[in-house]
C-alpha cells in the first residue's frame, strides 16, 4: 500500500486530528496539550525531596533570558545538591531520568552512534520534528521509537501513527540532547541527500565488482561541494567529541561504512550512499596533500586541525585500495595523549625505576615493543620529551612523523627519494646527536645502523613488534644481529599493551567467587600472588556509553640486561630458557601487571585475559 511522505500528510492532518481523543499519559486522566512547566518540575522535586525550600525558592527566580529554556534545564543550570544522600548535583541527565519515572514514561539517552541519521529525515520533516520538539531515535518494520522532551505534547503520535502505518513508541530524553541532534541529524541528512542527488554511483568506484547501467550518466561530486564540506567537518568534529583514535571509511557494494574505534574497539557509526563516500575520500585526501586521482596504489598523507575546544589535532591518513573501492583511515593523534607522565601510563614505581636506570643511560639501546596500537609511541615520545634538555641534542627518523615536537629534531623517512632507515640514521650520525630514536627496527641493515650508533656512545631507542620482551632478542637475532652485537649494546626491553580501564563513574566490586577465582589463578600463576578480597566489573552508564569501560592503561613487562641474563644470549638463544631466567631476576609477565591492575581495581580481569599473552614461564 502506498503512502506519502508523513510530514506532509502530518502537517495537513494537523487540525483535524486535534478533534480525535489523544492518548492520555499512562496511568493518568487526559492532559491539555501545552509545554512543560517550570512551577511544576519545581513542585513535583520538592514533592518527592528533591530539593530544599530555599533552592525552590532561587529556581524560581529565573533571569528573564531563560524564560524560554526548558525547566529542566533550568534546574540543572542552578546545580544544586539533592538533599538526601549522597548529596549529588542534580545533573540534566539524571533529572530527566527522575522525570520519566515519575511520568510513567519510559527513559532513554540518546547515543548518536546507534542513531541511523539517514533514517530519521524520513520519518518526519525537520520542520515538523521541531514543531513538537520530537525525534525518531529507531526505526523497524512495525515500530517508531520517538524521543520528547514535551511530556504533554501528544498530538503528534496519533498524526504519525496513522502517516506511516507503524506503531509509535514514545520515550522521554534529554531536552538539550532532543535540541541539539534534531538540528545536526536533519542538516546532515540533508547534506548527504543532496550530495548524493548531485553524482551517479560511476567509473571513479574502482570496485573489482563494477556495474556499468547503460543510459545513467557516470557523475562524479565535486570534492569541494559544500555539502560534503559539512559531511567531513561534522564527522572529524564527532570523532573528537566521542574520544576516537581512529576514523574508517570502508567501501561496501553498494555504500560506505564509517566506523570509529572508541578506547580500542571499534563501533560502526553511520553508512553513506557509495558516491558521497567518494567525495568524502577525496575531500580528505585534497587535504591531506594526496594525490586525489590515485587510487591504485596506498598513499599516505597528514591533516592539522583544531578540536572543538581549540586544541590542535593531528590526523594521519592511509588509504589502501579495497575490492570495492578506496578504503580511508585516519588516525587522530592528541598532543596531550601522545606526551603523559608515565603515573598516566600506567607504570608501577619499581617499573619507573627500572626504566629510568636504562634512560640514564649514555649510550646503548633500548626496545619497546607490543603490537600495532598497544602504545609504544606515546612511551617513546613522554620519554624523549623528558631526555630532551637543553643540554643534549635529540634526533628521531620516522615513518611517519606522529607528532610534531620542537623539542626534537624529527626526520621523516622518503622511500621515494630513497632515504630509508638505515641510511636516515647515517644522515643523523652526522649531525652530533646525544639521542636517537629510530621508528622501527624492520630489517638488518637498520639493525647494524643502530648497534653501530650506540657503540659510537649514542642512546638509542627503538621498536620492534614481538610478543613479550625476550622475544625481541630472538627476533633480532632473525634480523641477523650476532650475539655478542646484542650483549654489548641491548640495555633492555620493555614490552606493553593497552588494557581498558573501568569507568569510575560506574564501576563495582564483587566478593571473590568460584569464577573470579579461576581467572586470578590463571592470570598470576605460577607466581601465586595473593588473592585480593575484592573485584571489581564493568557495570555501564551514560558516562562510559554503556561500556562499563573509559580510557586505557599500559600493562608493562620490563627486561633489564643484567649479567645473569646475558649469559643466556649468544647465537643459539632458547627463548624459554631466557624468559625463565628473566623471571628469576626479577621480570615480571604482562599478566602479573595487568592483574595489579585488575586487583587495584582499574580493569577487569577478563580485559587483562583478553589483551595479555600467557604468561609462559617454563
Amino acid at each position: 500500500m502506498k503512502t506519502s511522505h508523513p510530514s506532509a500528510d502530518a502537517e495537513s492532518a494537523h487540525s483535524s486530528a486535534r478533534k480525535t481523543a489523544r492518548p492520555s499519559l499512562p496511568d493518568a486522566a487526559p492532559v491539555p496539550e501545552r509545554r512543560l512547566k517550570l512551577e511544576e518540575v519545581i513542585a513535583w522535586l520538592l514533592e518527592d525531596g528533591m530539593i530544599s525550600r530555599e533552592d525552590a525558592d532561587a529556581m524560581r527566580v529565573s533571569p528573564q533570558s531563560a524564560k524560554n529554556l526548558h525547566p529542566l534545564v533550568l534546574v540543572a543550570g542552578q546545580k544544586v545538591r539533592s538533599p538526601a544522600p549522597p548529596n549529588k548535583i542534580l545533573h540534566l541527565e539524571a533529572l530527566t531520568e527522575w522525570l520519566a519515572k515519575r511520568l510513567n514514561i519510559p527513559y532513554q539517552h540518546i547515543d548518536p552512534l546507534k542513531i541511523d541519521f539517514t533514517g530519521v529525515a524520513d520519518v518526519v520533516s525537520s520542520t515538523y520534528a521541531a514543531r513538537f520538539s520530537i525525534l525518531p531515535v529507531k526505526m523497524g518494520a512495525r515500530e517508531v521509537v520517538i524521543a520528547t522532551a514535551e511530556p504533554f505534547l501528544r498530538e503528534w503520535e496519533t498524526e504519525l501513527a496513522r502517516v506511516l502505518q507503524r506503531e509509535i513508541r514514545r520515550v522521554f530524553a534529554n531536552p538539550q540532547d532532543v535540541n541539539r541532534y534534531l538540528t545536526e541529524f536533519f542538516s546532515l541528512a540533508k547534506s548527504v541527500k543532496r550530495a548524493a542527488a548531485s553524482g551517479e554511483k560511476g567509473s571513479g568506484l574502482a570496485s573489482f565488482e563494477q556495474l556499468v547501467e547503460l543510459g545513467r550518466v557516470n557523475q562524479q561530486l565535486d570534492a569541494n561541494d559544500q555539502h560534503i564540506v559539512h559531511i567531513v567537518d561534522w564527522l572529524w568534529q564527532y570523532a573528537f567529541d566521542q574520544r576516537a583514535s581512529d576514523i574508517h571509511i570502508e567501501p561496501r557494494r553498494d555504500m560506505g561504512i564509517v566506523r570509529f574505534r572508541i578506547d580500542g574497539v571499534l563501533h560502526q557509526v553511520y553508512q553513506v550512499p557509495a558516491p558521497v563516500m567518494l567525495a568524502m575520500t577525496s575531500r580528505i585526501k585534497l587535504l591531506g596533500r594526496m594525490d586525489v586521482i590515485e587510487k591504485r596504489r596506498p598513499q599516505d598523507g597528514r591533516i592539522k586541525t583544531l578540536m572543538p575546544n581549540g586544541d590542535e589535532v593531528e590526523l594521519r591518513l592511509s588509504t589502501m585500495p579495497t575490492v570495492f573501492g578506496e578504503k580511508l583511515v585516519m588516525r587522530i593523534f592528541d598532543p596531550e595523549v601522545l606526551v603523559r607522565d608515565f603515573a598516566q601510563l600506567g607504570f608501577s614505581s619499581g617499573d619507573l625505576r627500572r626504566w629510568q636506570s636504562m634512560t640514564d643511560r649514555p649510550n646503548g639501546i633500548i626496545l619497546v615493543t607490543g603490537p600495532t596500537g598497544s602504545g609504544k609511541t606515546t612511551t617513546l615520545y613522554s620519554t624523549l620529551k623528558q631526555l630532551a634538555t637543553p643540554e643534549v641534542n635529540v634526533c628521531t627518523l620516522e615513518d611517519p612523523i606522529e607528532m610534531v615536537e620542537p623539542a626534537f629534531n624529527q626526520m621523516q623517512v622518503q622511500h621515494g627519494l630513497d632515504v630509508s632507515f638505515a641510511e636516515g640514521v647515517r644522515s643523523l650520525m652526522r649531525q652530533d646527536p646525544d639521542i636517537i630514536m629510530i621508528g622501527e627496527i624492520r630489517d638488518l641493515e637498520t639493525a647494524d645502523m643502530a648497534i653501530q650508533a650506540a657503540l659510537t656512545g649514542h642512546l638509542v631507542l627503538s621498536t620492534l613488534h614481538t610478543n613479550d620482551a625476550p622475544s625481541a632478542v630472538t627476533r633480532l637475532q632473525d634480523l641477523g644481529v650476532p650475539g655478542y652485537l646484542i650483549n654489548a649494546t641491548l640495555l633492555g626491553i620493555l614490552a606493553q599493551r593497552l588494557v581498558r580501564t573501568l569507568c569510575p563513574h560506574c564501576k563495582k566490586s564483587f566478593p571473590a567467587d568460584e569464577v573470579r577465582r579461576e581467572l586470578w589463578n590463571k592470570l598470576v600463576a605460577p607466581w601465586k600472588a595473593r588473592e585480593p578480597e575484592e573485584f571489581f566489573m564493568p557495570v555501564g552508564c551514560l558516562e562510559c556509553r554503556m561500556t562499563g569501560f573509559s580510557g586505557r592503561v599500559g600493562i608493562y613487562e620490563l627486561l633489564l640486561m643484567t649479567p645473569n641474563i646475558r649469559k643466556w644470549i649468544h647465537d643459539e638463544t632458547n627463548v624459554s630458557a631466557l624468559r625463565a631466567e628473566a623471571y628469576r631476576e626479577g621480570m615480571r609477565a604482562l599478566r602479573i601487571s595487568g592483574a595489579k591492575k585488575a586487583a587495584a581495581g582499574l580493569t577487569s580481569l577478563e580485559e587483562v585475559v583478553r589483551v595479555a599473552p600467557p604468561a609462559d614461564a617454563e
